[in-house]
């Protein structure tokens, strides 16, 4: 699993289980936008990207905080979901269709959803459905026919899926059966897949989610394409990988092919030019994972003096001596910017009511309302360069904001100290 404390020097964002990606990507790319609505990173058009599956989406973290990406409106967020229709087990949706049911969910959230699902092998014959039949039948066929459709040849795609309209089987009588078996899915088109991202990155004011539809195990054939085979599937025998050659027509020789030898261009071509360039542009061959040098210092003990001198006989609790040293902390002419309340939604009884006013409670678009309590003296004050992080009823989120916050130091270059308040009853059941 991607981890720093596995590969330190290589992975930034750690996912860890499935679920936790959509979650962290989400808060990871709010935080950015805290950053910067704060000043302490100048405003930047890096995008946050999920790799995601389409059965991962079942994970409640998964899906749970969707809506919180679009009412920040997340422009630097883009979900891509690999939606080859199929766990490990069977179908994702074997009686339904995932990739509507998703585009449903994102789109009724506030999301611009970008839908790849045919590739262009299948333009000419959508040009020339004149009667709507081809493009009713992708959609009646559910998922669990598609992936049938997968591991047969192209007389079996022909008479059950085209042969469902006697038009269908006209609009297609010129090609053969093999043509029918080599029809992309669009997540396997380079053209489309590089316009779903270039529109995905040009997208604003809202997050972006590509439902690219794929083939698990595409290439591959008999040995596991589109099959529910186990994790411990891993090599290809000598014919399967002569075969993979021919299919995608690697220009090796077979011995190489049988030797699994990797396809390289000549030195001096133009595609060996391009993937330099490319690699010195994004800086270097492999993603590092950069430490910079701490430059945060600790303040003195002596600044700590008043807590640390207890309360003389006073009864106070615990709660208002942390909220105490929080407060002495937030307001450090040194480190003070830089730390970070997460608190979801227990602020009043931890007795923390009075940091609303002084550091503010984060708002993207600032305070569009004039709260009730505006005539108190420790109102509920939100602001685009708020301080604290009120979270709402969310553990899960709160403790994807305190990573993102946590791991600042390397992604933003900034050191942030993040605190994370919970209530013990609740706090504990979901992250403790």
């Amino acid at each position: 699993y991607p981890h720093p404390w596995l590969m330190p020097d290589f992975w930034r964002f750690p996912t860890v289980s499935m679920g936790i990606a959509p979650i962290n990507a989400i808060y990871q790319a709010r935080f950015m936008r805290y950053m910067e609505n704060r000043e302490l990173i100048p405003a930047t058009p890096r995008h946050i990207w999920a790799f995601l599956g389409d059965g991962e989406m079942d994970e409640p973290e998964s899906m749970g905080s969707i809506t919180l990406a679009a009412r920040e409106r997340l422009d630097n967020l883009i979900f891509v979901i690999n939606c080859n229709l199929q766990r490990l087990d069977g179908p994702v949706r074997g009686n339904g269709k995932v990739i509507q049911e998703l585009e449903a969910a994102f789109r009724g959230a506030g999301w611009n959803v970008i839908k790849l699902i045919w590739g262009g092998d299948w333009d000419d014959l959508l040009a020339r459905d004149t009667t709507g039949l081809l493009e009713k039948r992708m959609g009646e066929a559910v998922d669990g026919e598609y992936q049938t459709y997968i591991t047969k040849d192209g007389a079996y795609i022909r008479k059950n899926f085209f042969g469902k309209y006697p038009e269908l089987l006209d609009l297609v009588s010129h090609l053969s059966d093999d043509d029918l078996m080599r029809l992309r899915r669009g997540g396997h088109d380079p053209k489309k897949v590089y316009n779903a991202y270039r529109s995905a990155v040009e997208s604003t004011g809202q997050p972006t989610v590509i439902l690219a539809h794929t083939i698990k195990g595409y290439g591959l054939g008999e040995a596991g394409e589109g099959r529910n085979i186990s994790h411990q599937q891993k090599k290809l025998n000598e014919q399967e990988i002569a075969n993979f050659r021919s299919r995608f027509e690697i220009p090796i020789p077979e011995e190489a092919a049988h030797n699994a030898a990797f396809f390289r261009p000549p030195n001096d071509s133009p595609e060996m030019a391009y993937l330099h360039e490319r690699r010195r542009l994004l800086g270097g061959y492999l993603p590092k994972r950069v430490v910079p040098p701490g430059v945060l210092e600790a303040p003195p003990l002596d600044y700590l003096k008043e807590p640390l001198e207890g309360t003389n006989g006073r009864e106070v609790s615990s709660t208002m001596a942390m909220v105490r040293v929080l407060t002495l902390l937030m307001k450090h002419p040194d480190i003070g910017r830089r730390v970070v309340p997460i608190i979801p939604d227990e602020a009043r009884t931890f007795g923390m009511e009075s940091l609303f006013r002084q550091f503010g409670i984060y708002a993207s678009q600032g305070q569009l309302y004039q709260p009730h309590d505006a005539e108190m003296f420790l109102y509920y004050k939100e602001s685009r360069d708020g301080q604290i992080l009120e979270e709402g009823i969310t553990e899960a989120g709160s403790m994807a904001s305190f990573t993102a916050a946590g791991l600042a130091y390397v992604n933003y270059r900034v050191e942030m100290i993040p605190f994370f308040i919970y209530y013990s009853m609740f706090g504990f059941q979901r992250i403790g």
